[in-house]
């Protein structure tokens, strides 16, 4: 991946200098029952010399399920009859089982299609993604502190684990625009330092770690939410409060997201159901879609169904994605 590179750029490597863009999948054929693969996800770390497999990548599961079909790790599969198609993956990072469902095509995962990604360019087949009981996913409990706000490093926070454990608090609380656009938090160094820390001790008061020199670098993420309102997107276009619930920015690896990791939307969805949240609290009173939670982010929108149970725990979660193969070949490094 061109790690570690002391200038953050990974030019001596496939990499591209943010944690989005440093990651790596293993895939196999999985001996649990009612599990077709198992995939492990890996983070890269850029600067330093570090491989994170604490938490589990949402966005790259999309491709999962295709690339199953298309490495014919399937067994039972006719790989000639073009329709649909369900693959069940065990993420090994965090326990949770994922099922993927898109339709093959002459013997492939169909890439094209109509549909499209905020934040993405082009438009690819749809990637129906299940989710199924991800609340406790890295530490057993939905709520890993017992209640739904803690003071955390001095600011309220709500510390929520579903599909990936995350540090949610309002943009009030800790002074920042809640429509940030990611480049702008460069002008607040000194806020995004706070922001970690906020992060570290939520880790601590999880369970996540003992010591803040024990926190993964990737979980749990922090997120800055707030009320729906009528702002300009990365590209430009104006994202109207009447279209969102809510509004995030998603803070990775200390860098601003672009965009919400998929793992990150699915707790902020679920977050979302949890009374008294910080995320709750910031919902608006007339949601756009009753069956959605709609998620305002710096690249657009997404879309979450989060269904709960009558003892509040998350049963599934369901969003949608495009993935398509690039290419394939060999990588060569140094030793």
């Amino acid at each position: 991946m061109g790690s570690p590179d002391p200038y953050g750029r990974q030019l001596n490597g496939m990499g591209a200098g943010i944690s989005s863009l440093s990651k790596i999948c293993i895939v196999d054929r999985s001996e649990r029952s009612g599990v077709d693969v198992d995939y492990t996800f890996v983070g890269i770390g850029i600067e330093r010399d570090e491989v994170d497999m604490a938490g589990n990548c949402g966005n790259m599961i999309a491709a999962i399920g295709p690339y199953a079909f298309n490495e014919r790790l399937l067994q039972d599969v006719d790989y000639g009859q073009d329709g649909p198609v369900t693959v069940n993956i065990f993420n090994t990072n965090t326990g949770v089982i994922i099922r993927s469902e898109f339709r093959s095509r002459n013997g492939k995962g169909d890439e094209v299609g109509e549909y499209s990604i905020d934040g993405v360019t082009g438009t690819g087949a749809k990637i129906q993604l299940d989710f199924l009981r991800p609340g406790g996913a890295k530490t057993g409990h939905l709520l890993p502190t017992g209640i739904a706000i803690d003071n955390i490093a001095g600011v309220k926070a709500s510390c929520i684990d579903a599909a990936n454990p995350c540090v949610f608090v309002h943009s009030e609380d800790v002074g920042i625009d809640g429509t940030i656009l990611p480049n702008d938090f460069n002008k607040y160094p000194r806020k995004l330092q706070w922001l970690e820390e906020i992060r570290e001790v939520g880790a601590i008061a999880m369970g996540i770690a003992k010591s803040k020199n024990e926190v993964p670098r990737t979980i749990p993420k922090i997120a800055i939410v707030s009320p729906p309102r009528t702002h300009h997107s990365l590209s430009g276009t104006i994202i109207e409060e009447s279209s969102i619930d809510l509004t995030v920015r998603f803070i990775s690896d200390t860098q601003p997201r672009r965009a919400v990791p998929l793992t990150g939307a699915l707790c902020t969805a679920v977050a979302a159901k949890t009374k008294g949240s910080v995320v709750e609290r910031c919902l608006s009173s007339t949601p756009v879609n009753t069956n959605m939670i709609t998620i305002g982010h710096s690249s657009g929108r997404i879309q979450v169904n989060a269904t709960m149970n009558s003892n509040n725990e998350a049963e599934c979660e369901t969003v949608f994605r495009t993935a398509r193969r690039i290419f394939e070949g060999r990588v060569f490094w140094n030793e």
